[in-house]
Parts: structure tokens; sequence; C-alpha cells
């Protein structure tokens, strides 16, 4: 095992501590770890605001899983919720029935062309902003507080959800309706599990940062910039103090990390990821 492969395996076990045992998790000088008791989340109180609209697999028509057997449910709540962008064009069509074709679409990629078991992520969000579940079981695990393995951050798929949105945020920013979706589906997953938004809500190159093998420019650099304005916007929904929102954690600029894409998604699935 390479050295670098001995501190992933390292930062995923000290996160991995962290969220099984409640709290979330801390980013400090680029690397993600476990807090100590200090950083555990509030406790539960009833929910200030209105519950997003989740269309389930069914509503979109997905088809099963490969083997759903295979779908991996932790015991465990995820510790961070990962933005991303699909890397996908800026439609103009805002409508569900487009929502709908789009986690089709999305879906037929990651199985035929990727050889996954499903679809990667666990949560779906259009432009329009509609949220659509994603991987097999996911609205299941979300409501028991558990944790469903998929396939969107390389090496960190057991212990963070992914939320994909539709576009590419490389120099644009996503629309209203779709901004107004993401703060609303932060919000309902930090308080459904109790996670603190400033340090919880990450881009997906915090994880797969750049300057290394993984790196990733995901979700933007114009996405990744509004992520404090995010954080902050979910605590303020939330009803907890917040002053300007958590600090983006690597690089708010950085350049495509694959030849002849300017929308990168960057890598999904590691040699440490459990399934695909």
């Amino acid at each position: 095992m390479t050295e670098q492969s001995d501190v992933r395996q390292v930062g995923r076990r000290g996160l991995l501590s962290g969220a099984l045992a409640g709290g979330a998790a801390v980013v400090a000088g680029g690397v993600l770890s476990a807090p100590g008791a200090q950083a555990a989340p509030r406790p539960a109180v009833a929910c200030p605001f209105p519950r997003p609209t989740l269309y389930t697999r069914e509503q979109w028509k997905a088809v099963p899983p490969q083997d759903p057997a295979g779908v991996r449910v932790e015991p465990f709540r995820p510790a961070l919720i990962v933005v991303h962008h699909m890397a996908y064009p800026n439609s103009t069509d805002y409508s569900l029935e487009h929502a709908f074709q789009l986690s089709r679409d999305c879906q037929d990629d990651h199985m035929r062309h990727n050889g996954w078991n499903d679809i990667g992520q666990q949560l779906t969000l259009s432009r329009g902003g509609f949220l659509m579940e994603g991987r097999y079981r996911s609205a299941e695990a979300i409501r028991r507080r558990k944790q469903v393995v998929g396939a969107q951050v390389a090496n960190w798929n057991s212990v963070c959800l992914g939320i994909e949105n539709e576009g590419t945020y490389v120099t644009e920013l996503p629309p209203a309706a779709q901004w107004r979706a993401l703060v609303a589906t932060c919000a309902w997953l930090c308080h459904g599990y109790g996670l603190d938004p400033m340090t919880a809500l990450v881009g997906h190159r915090d994880l797969n940062q750049p300057g290394t093998p993984l790196a990733t420019e995901c979700p933007g650099n114009a996405l990744y910039k509004r992520l404090p304005g995010l954080r902050a916007e979910v605590a303020r929904a939330m009803g907890l103090p917040v002053g300007g929102g958590s600090p983006n954690h690597v690089a708010e600029d950085v350049p495509g990390t694959r030849a002849g894409r300017t929308g990168d998604h960057g890598p999904a699935v590691g040699p440490l990821d459990p399934t695909r």
C-alpha cells in the first residue's frame, strides 16, 4: 500500500469514527478529520421549515439495480453532505418531465457506461428545482437516519451523501429555483441527520482535492465559491446562529482536471469504496 493510500485510509477511519460517535466532520488545512466532543451536533428540535418534496424512483420510473441486494445500507448516518454539479448542459427546460428524464438518463449512463449497480448519487436536483431520489433505498435510508453507500466521491462513499445538481457551474451559477431547492434540501438533511451545516456541507473537491491523483473541479468554480453562502442560508433556515458561513477549504479557482472537458464531475469511485 502506498503512503497516500495509508493517509486516505487513516482519514476515512477517523471520519467514520466521527460519524458513528454522532459528530460532524471538521476540515482544517484542507484535510478532513473527525471532530472532538465539542463538535457534537445540536439536539433535535421541531423542524422550523417545510420539508422539500422528494420524488421517488417509482415516480421517475427508475429501473431496478442490477443487484438490489448489493446496495449497501450502513446503520449509521452520513457525516458529510456533498454538493456536486453533474457537468451536464445548463438546460432551460425547467419542467418536472425534464427532471424525470434527467434521472433516467443519468441512471442509464451510470449503469450502462460506468458499469455500476445503479445510479451513483443518493439525490438529484434539476435546474427547475425538482428533487429526486437517486440510488435504490435512499429515501428509506434518509427517513431512518441511515446511509446508503453510493458512487459519487472516490474513496469516501461510505460516509457521505451526495446531491447531484443538474448543470455545469464552472462560470455560471444555478438558477434561482435550483438554489432555493438546494438550500431546502440541505436544511432537511442536516436537520434529519442532526448535522451542523457549517461543517457537514462540503463540495466534491473538498474530498477529492486539487493536487492529488483523484482531483476534481466539481462542483465547479462558480458554485464552489457560493458554498459559504449555502452554509449560512441553511443555518438560518434551521434557526441556528450564523455569521457569514464557514469558509471554503481548498482552492476556489482550479483548472479543469480532465483534458477536453470544461465541466468535469471528477472521480466517483475509488479502490477504497466497498460498492459501485
